[in-house]
């Protein structure tokens, strides 16, 4: 029981002292499967890249027309443009093919959150023991963006555009980050002194 004890203890102090270093390999993962899914496409490793795009799924709706694609003309298509091309009808988890290229397994908003989370992360590693967590106030008007874009969307209101999804998705994850990672920081430093203490 004594050496279970040892061991909890030292895997506890150890995610308190590299919790930042596991969340950024874990956004670094979500950022870099998603794009590695349509690179195994194009590469003929269909059965890999379609499990990364199965993986995916729980996470992002990956409709084609809010996705960037590689390997194509172009790197965002429009509903309308995909209906050119596949019919009226566009399946919802269309992967593509060798004529458009092939899209990546997470929406464009939801490469820019975890893209700003993942970068934001990175950063917060040189100014964590000193920056203080974003206000409430400040939280919000960084949410502002994706919360009107998505809801007009939503509402049908409008079309969001790939950058409008870039652009909301990318201040949502760094105000996410901003917001969490400081409180984060400051609960891991209280384990870890808590645990030596024990020691």
């Amino acid at each position: 029981m004594a050496r279970f004890t040892s061991i909890l203890n030292g895997f506890v102090q150890a995610v308190a002292r590299h919790w930042l270093l596991l969340a950024n390999a874990s956004m670094g993962c979500l950022v870099g499967l998603p794009i590695v899914a349509p690179v195994l496409m194009h590469a003929g490793y269909t059965r890999a890249a379609r499990l990364i795009y199965t993986l995916s799924a729980p996470l992002c709706h990956q409709l084609p027309e809010r996705s960037f694609f590689l390997f194509g003309p172009k790197f965002s298509y429009t509903l309308k443009e995909l209906q050119l091309w596949l019919g009226p009808n566009v399946p919802l988890r269309y992967i593509g093919d060798r004529t458009l290229g092939y899209k990546i397994a997470l929406c464009e908003r939801d490469m820019a959150i975890f893209s700003a989370l993942f970068l934001t992360g990175l950063a917060f590693a040189l100014v964590r023991h000193r920056l203080q967590p974003l206000s409430a106030r400040a939280f919000a008007v960084l949410c502002l963006p994706i919360a009107i874009d998505g809801l007009g969307q939503l509402l049908t209101l409008w079309d969001s555009t790939w950058w409008s999804r870039v652009f909301s998705g990318g201040l949502f994850g760094v105000a996410c980050a901003w917001l969490a990672y400081p409180h984060i920081e400051a609960g891991m430093n209280q384990v870890r002194r808590a645990m030596e203490s024990l020691d």
